[in-house]
């Protein structure tokens, strides 16, 4: 019995508020440290440069720790769009997107087209995905290139057509530029476990073009490795031996250029699962201990292991959080590419009842709905980010600020460079007391941490006034503050 077109429209109606109500906060809120901060200003660098080679993590540093894809594709948003929020973000967005069809298109192949927009609505109204959608960041372009890779071989065993065989190799090398070898381990053991499970290791071999589309990967990969080693020596052994290798067994590397290693207890990964797959991973908890209580749920579920499609599913699902259940440097980004593949398994578990069920509205709307509410809270009260956009704005509005500098004590935050153009400087405290001693008349804007203030002050004989603060710092100067102030 067909369903009636009206049903039938509503999925793709609610899929669509859902992807669209990612927009107000991409486009109104500032860029934050440390994350989204720091790739916009190595993207900022990337564009004004017009060096597509090397990300740069500062002029004269080069950046080692990722790819340049997701920089390539926001330099390029930046030059388009200009330097707003909204033109960093959108990349992300639209990868998003693209993952959203992917797993709709799946989901026909698998269940049926009224399937479709469940499965996307499932996968866009996860909370992982749903923050990654609107964010500056490498890990959509890991998620789209490893999904890319996984549909295609899905649909490939399932006799849909050589098409897909080329999209498998192009979904890799879209995950090799985005984020590297690690790629090929998020694609590779789902298709092992398959071959394992399901015993169809002669179609995984015939059925993809491995000479030709192994060829043609390495072909449109190899080169921008090369080319980055030899524009800057040394970084083939930091990002394939240090980042893939000593960022993953020692959750205290010592040897980040970059940040700062993140040493959390060995299994917080499945708790980063359950938050990563919000409000489903809730509802995925009740669901299957309601299935195993009686005999026909459980042939039930016994069947759907048997299911040769399942048999690939649950291994692409699960990989990334079984990869980092060991490595204590985690972050809960790195489930991303599993979460296209457990909106698929929810799908399949529901069946028709995920199409007429009346909890799918209701949780589906749950993170747009706190996003949006947190985002309007945080225009209301700016100052709960860790942004120096406001102060930036307020040192650049001085009429002084042509000729006297911008100088931050000890470090320059990420989003003080990108908002300020890599203008401002980093002084230690000495410094800047020797440099208003000699010449207490030049003209001076300091940012210093509000408890810092008093030991900073303490000798100096100028006056120093306040004329904005933020979550960290106060914006202080030795010129008299009259209506310039932004307090």
């Amino acid at each position: 019995m067909r369903m009636p077109a009206s049903r039938r429209i509503a999925p793709w109606v609610l899929l669509a508020v859902v992807v669209l109500s990612r927009l107000p906060t991409m486009a109104l809120l500032p860029l934050t440290d440390t994350t989204e901060a720091r790739y916009g200003a190595i993207a900022r660098l990337m564009a004004v440069t017009g060096d597509w080679i090397t990300p740069w993590f500062a002029p004269g540093v080069p950046f080692w720790g990722k790819p340049p894809l997701a920089f390539w594709v926001q330099a390029l948003s930046f030059l388009t769009l200009g330097g707003n929020e909204l033109a960093l973000r959108l990349p992300s967005w639209l990868a998003c997107l693209l993952i959203l069809a992917l797993v709709a298109r799946y989901a026909r192949s698998l269940s049926g087209r009224d399937s479709a927009p469940v499965a996307a609505l499932i996968a866009a109204s996860s909370g992982l995905l749903f923050v990654c959608a609107g964010a500056v960041l490498t890990d959509p372009f890991l998620a789209l290139g490893t999904t890319t890779s996984l549909v295609a071989a899905g649909l490939v065993l399932r006799g849909e057509g050589r098409p897909w065989g080329a999209l498998f190799f192009l979904g890799l090398v879209v995950a090799l530029l985005a984020k590297g070898p690690l790629a090929l381990v998020l694609v590779g053991t789902p298709l092992f476990a398959w071959a394992l499970w399901s015993g169809g290791w002669w179609q995984l071999w015939h059925r993809l073009p491995w000479w030709r589309g192994g060829l043609v990967t390495l072909l449109l990969t190899l080169p921008w490795y090369l080319a980055a080693e030899h524009k800057t020596p040394g970084f083939l052994h930091y990002f394939i031996v240090g980042e893939h290798f000593q960022r993953f067994l020692d959750a205290g590397w010592s040897g980040d250029r970059y940040g700062t290693a993140h040493d959390q207890p060995r299994g917080t990964i499945w708790l980063l699962t359950l938050y990563a797959a919000f409000p489903w991973s809730l509802w995925a908890l009740v669901l299957l201990p309601a299935r195993l209580r009686d005999a026909e749920g459980r042939a039930r579920l016994r069947a759907a292991l048997r299911d040769n499609d399942n048999r690939l599913l649950i291994p692409a699902a699960f990989v990334p959080t079984l990869f980092f259940t060991f490595s204590g440097n985690i972050l809960a980004t790195y489930v991303l590419p599993g979460l296209p593949f457990m909106a698929l398994l929810l799908t399949r578990a529901l069946g028709g009842r995920g199409r007429a069920s009346r909890w799918v509205p209701g949780l589906a709307l749950t993170v747009p709905v706190l996003s949006l509410v947190a985002g309007a809270y945080v225009l209301a009260n700016p100052g709960t980010l860790r942004t120096e956009k406001a102060l930036l704005a307020c040192y650049q509005r001085q009429p002084a600020a042509l000729w006297a500098p911008l100088v931050y004590l000890d470090e320059v935050p990420f989003s003080a460079r990108y908002y300020g153009r890599e203008a401002p400087r980093v002084w230690t405290p000495e410094q800047a007391r020797q440099v208003l001693r000699s010449a207490p008349g030049r003209p001076l804007y300091l940012a210093v941490r509000p408890r810092e203030r008093a030991a900073f002050e303490r000798g100096l004989s100028v006056p120093l006034f306040a004329l904005a603060k933020d979550r960290r710092y106060l914006l202080l100067t030795n010129v008299p503050v009259g209506a310039e102030g932004c307090r």
